[in-house]
């Protein structure tokens, strides 16, 4: 039997009927990582006979008739980012090279107890604060369609692994578009979560062993098909029971908005002059709310919310380096409170808008909250008259690496326009900020062959409707399609 690009959920049923063996699914992945990881330098970790150990007992369990999970058996990469007691969980960071973490991430864990085997760990970009994956310790992840230009970040690397065939799922984490970006980057499926949903804890950063859950920042599943999205949602979703307490149950999210495509209610913005988009991507989205339109779906093409998206961009930017913020060194903060003085208060321009958010004062960022809940309530507002808002992930497809130094001054290409590297985080803060789902699905590609995706979004708490509008997708627009040369 082949494991190649088969849901991961479907290869545990296998193991658990005795129709497949965890050892050969095993031995599968490590032979697929030894011929294609080192084109993609996607999977950095990896302790190969503690996972045939693993997968030896999984085996002799399912032989006993013992259920382990809806795992059992399946071996998997996670994003190293999260904290991994067997494995290295370096996040990028020089100082923790081969350093493992005293504790399972909660996220991973929940993985394990469902009965997956740790395969190894994905590479990250330093302390998941780019949109590339590239570190000093394990260096550069390329993407498998295209090895010159960058898999994403910061779950780049899980992105890259799962389009390479080297893992069936993966973990991923988002505060920036990590989860979506590396997804249609690298022609995958992706879902960043309702804010609150999944625990963080474990997870690099903020600094080991905090309990804490980070504003913005939310976990999700990655993978080549919806199937595993929605089964890993339900492995993963709750509280971390060290927060909440082992009674705790995290929210119920309700069921899909519709039950057949007759019923759903499509919003599109496929461009606009806050980030103008490059013209493949548009195109595809277009394309994409075609098909739904085709299936009975209502669809509305000028339809959006209530707000102003540079205003959002700006708040969100501010918020988000807060947190980014929080944990520099006093210098750096004195440096970007020294640089906001000098400013004339209405300049919002990058990246004199990014050191706003790093000196944010606790009264600054009170306000810059009351913001956001207006931008929330807008948004509620919106999604009384649609179900879900097809949107860019990114503006532009994969770009060639670029890690030179400052990071503000890089400048993406959008068709023949120099625009600045920070308008990659325009379109994710857009959902982002107001704490919404959005499921990542492939829609296509360019005329040069590389991989071109969208955001579903939808209400908070709705990512089950996300995920339906997702397999519709899937079912009757695209699938996912293997990059060139690695479909066997």
């Amino acid at each position: 039997m082949s494991f190649l690009y088969r849901s991961a959920f479907a290869i545990a049923e296998d193991i658990k009927a005795r129709r497949a063996s965890a050892v050969d699914a095993v031995e599968f992945f490590l032979d697929r990582i030894e011929t294609h990881n080192g084109g993609v330098n996607a999977v950095v970790a990896m302790d190969p006979e503690a996972a045939r150990v693993r997968a030896r007992e999984a085996d002799a369990a399912a032989a006993r008739g013992e259920d382990w999970g809806p795992l059992h058996g399946v071996p998997l990469t996670i994003k190293d980012a999260y904290g991994t007691r067997d494995l290295p969980t370096v996040a990028g960071v020089p100082e923790r090279a081969g350093k493992a973490a005293a504790e399972n991430a909660v996220a991973v864990q929940r993985y394990l107890d469902a009965g997956a085997i740790l395969l190894g760990k994905t590479n990250v970009p330093f302390l998941s604060a780019d949109l590339q994956s590239y570190n000093a310790v394990y260096g550069t992840t390329n993407n498998p369609w295209a090895t010159d230009r960058t898999c994403g970040g910061s779950s780049g690397g899980a992105a890259a692994a799962l389009a390479a065939g080297l893992t069936p799922l993966e973990l991923g984490s988002d505060i920036g578009g990590s989860i979506r970006t590396p997804s249609h980057f690298n022609g995958i499926f992706g879902h960043k979560t309702s804010h609150g949903l999944i625990s963080l804890i474990g997870h690099i950063p903020p600094a080991e062993g905090l309990l804490i859950e980070p504003d913005l920042s939310v976990a999700g599943p990655l993978a080549t098909c919806v199937a595993d999205l929605v089964q890993a949602l339900e492995l993963l979703l709750g509280p971390a029971a060290a927060i909440a307490g082992p009674c705790a149950a995290g929210p119920v999210l309700p069921a899909p908005r519709f039950r057949e495509a007759g019923e759903l209610r499509v919003a599109v913005w496929a461009d606009d002059p806050f980030c103008p988009v490059h013209p493949a991507i548009r195109e595809h989205i277009l394309a994409a709310a075609d098909t739904l339109e085709a299936l009975g779906a209502r669809v509305d093409r000028a339809a959006r919310p209530a707000f102003d998206p540079q205003g959002n961009h700006e708040n969100y930017t501010m918020l988000m380096l807060s947190i980014l913020g929080a944990d520099m060194p006093e210098a750096v903060r004195e440096q970007a409170q020294a640089a906001v003085a000098a400013a004339a208060p209405d300049d919002m321009s990058e990246p004199l808008l990014q050191l706003r958010g790093i000196a944010l004062s606790h009264r600054d960022w009170l306000r810059e909250n009351v913001r956001r809940q207006r931008t929330r309530r807008a948004w509620a507002d919106f999604f009384g008259d649609f179900d879900v808002l097809l949107c860019p992930c990114a503006h532009v497809p994969a770009f060639p690496h670029d890690h030179s130094e400052p990071m503000q001054a890089r400048q993406l290409d959008v068709d023949g326009d120099a625009r600045p590297y920070t308008d990659i985080l325009r379109w994710a803060g857009l959902t982002l900020n107001a704490y919404l789902p959005a499921t990542a699905v492939p829609l296509g590609t360019t005329d040069d062959g590389l991989p071109v995706g969208c955001q579903v979004a939808g209400p908070f708490l709705g990512d089950r409707t996300t995920l339906a509008v997702a397999a519709l997708l899937e079912q009757h627009h695209r699938a996912f399609v293997p990059p060139p040369g690695y479909a066997s």
